[in-house]
């Protein structure tokens, strides 16, 4: 292992098989074009925890849009790292590190995805952190940097690129959900504390809210129904709704991070 010190501290380390496959889906159908067009088809997976799923799964997702892609699980704990090397295989790897992101030869990644790292840090931390992991990508690539519940069902992230933060996206299995405002828990870090009166966050839960009681008449038809119909409340009130009905079918809305940027 590499002398250099870790930038970052240990987190807890839970994970699940599928914890993030919300998350992973959303990266293979939205940002294929990325992967496909990238010289070199590196994905991080940051601080996968105990356990090495969700780098293992990561590589699966991504190999059915790129069957060459590659991925390097990156952790803290020198521990894990050690317990994950069963697993490597021709295009995944386990490497010792932090933020710095260390990889040979000087590779830079197409995507980094941050799962569930940043929630014990303090919110005036997560600029930084932020800035230092976008300058690890490659040209044009993505950070995705969100939190979620420990087996999936509600998880929000931000979509980064090299020049900043870019969109916020809303996930959830219907299923399960009461409100839209449920998914408030899991905001990440530099939302969390936002969901307050007078916060842009809070005013789109607020308006979310709002708008799935008025499509409660379409719960006889399934929640998907009923969260495609709210969703379009929302991008009809102004909401810079980016994505579309193909997404919302998923149990996903994405907006632009500067609807909900803090205040």
């Amino acid at each position: 292992m590499s002398g250099v010190r870790a930038v970052g501290v240990v987190t807890r380390g839970t994970t699940n098989p599928n914890r993030l496959r919300r998350m992973d889906r959303w990266i293979a159908a939205t940002h294929a074009w990325q992967l496909r067009g990238a010289a070199d088809p590196l994905a991080v997976d940051l601080g996968y925890g105990a356990a090495p799923w969700t780098a293992v799964e990561l590589l699966d997702r991504l190999r059915r849009v790129r069957p060459d892609a590659e991925v390097a699980g990156i952790e803290i704990d020198p521990a894990r790292v050690a317990a994950a090397q069963p697993y490597a295989r021709p295009g995944l790897t386990f490497r010792h590190g932090g933020f710095e992101v260390p990889l040979p030869g000087g590779r830079r990644p197409v995507l980094i995805r941050a799962a569930n790292v940043l929630r014990q840090y303090d919110e005036a931390e997560v600029a930084a952190v932020w800035d230092r992991l976008r300058a690890r990508l490659a040209p044009g690539g993505l950070l995705v940097e969100g939190t979620c519940d420990e087996i999936g069902r509600r998880h929000v992230w931000v979509a980064l690129g090299p020049e900043g933060p870019r969109t916020v996206t809303f996930a959830t299995r219907l299923a399960s959900l009461d409100r839209p405002s449920d998914l408030a828990e899991r905001l990440p870090k530099a939302l969390i504390h936002r969901n307050v009166p007078g916060e842009p966050v809070h005013a789109f839960l607020t308006a979310f809210d709002r708008a799935w009681a008025t499509a409660a008449p379409l719960s006889s038809l399934g929640a998907r129904q009923r969260w495609a119909r709210a969703v379009r409340e929302l991008r009809d009130a102004g909401w810079p709704v980016v994505d579309g009905p193909a997404r919302w079918r998923q149990g996903e809305v994405t907006v632009a991070w500067g609807a909900v940027a803090p205040g």
